[in-house]
């Protein structure tokens, strides 16, 4: 059996133009990636391909990122995963922001906390946690192979807010150049809004870096 990685992606809460990822390995080990809400779609689509849920993974602890976490967690009886600066913020609807949007969302506590360079297993796969900071103190990307599940950092032709409690541009731009830009420029980048783009395209195109921007 081909030992590849399959993705797919769902847009469980459209309002926010969240991307939740879907990926799986050859043995139909699978993981969700930032569940934005509840989805019976999702649920659908992995009951049909008889895929086995091992854990949620999110990039950083923003309300739009997580309001799915206890219902996937629940349902498939798995464990949540956040990088330790962003931990406190999935369980506090001030920290995550969803206090500010009319409807408090919280999640239960991650059991899974991650550190920069940890590797996630998938079965016979690894996933490389990488450190992003700047949109968030926690944010963190997710390499798997060719492809790289960016969250709020990377974004097609763009870059994740700085606005926010715990951003900051610096910080981002640094994540960006010094981590992101040193993979490999076929890397495929899946953001946590939009969509997808590659490493190479954005150190070329990206406004904000490359021939067309500097900071």
């Amino acid at each position: 059996m081909e030992n590849k990685i399959n993705i797919k992606k769902f847009e469980l809460l459209p309002s926010m133009g969240v991307n939740t990822y879907l990926i799986w390995n050859s043995t139909n080990e699978g993981l969700i990636i930032d569940p934005a809400f509840s989805g019976n779609d999702l649920i659908s689509f992995i009951k049909e391909k008889n895929i086995k849920i091992t854990k949620i993974l999110n990039t950083h602890g923003h309300f739009d990122h997580i309001g799915g976490n206890d219902f996937f967690s629940d349902y498939f009886d798995v464990d949540i995963a956040i990088h330790k600066e962003d931990a406190k913020m999935i369980t506090d609807p001030k920290l995550n922001l969803s206090v500010f949007s009319g409807k408090e969302i919280k999640s239960k506590p991650a059991k899974i906390i991650l550190e920069d360079n940890q590797i996630i297993k998938l079965g016979n796969k690894k996933i490389r946690v990488i450190h992003t900071p700047g949109h968030s103190g926690g944010s963190v990307s997710f390499l798997i192979d060719d492809f790289l599940f960016s969250g709020d950092t990377l974004f097609y032709l763009s870059i994740g807010r700085t606005d926010l409690p715990g951003g900051n541009y610096k910080t981002l731009a640094n994540s960006i150049e010094k981590k992101l830009f040193k993979l490999a420029d076929e890397i495929q980048v899946f953001p946590g809004h939009g969509k997808f783009t590659f490493i190479g395209d954005e150190k070329v195109e990206n406004p904000f870096f490359g021939i067309l921007g500097g900071h």
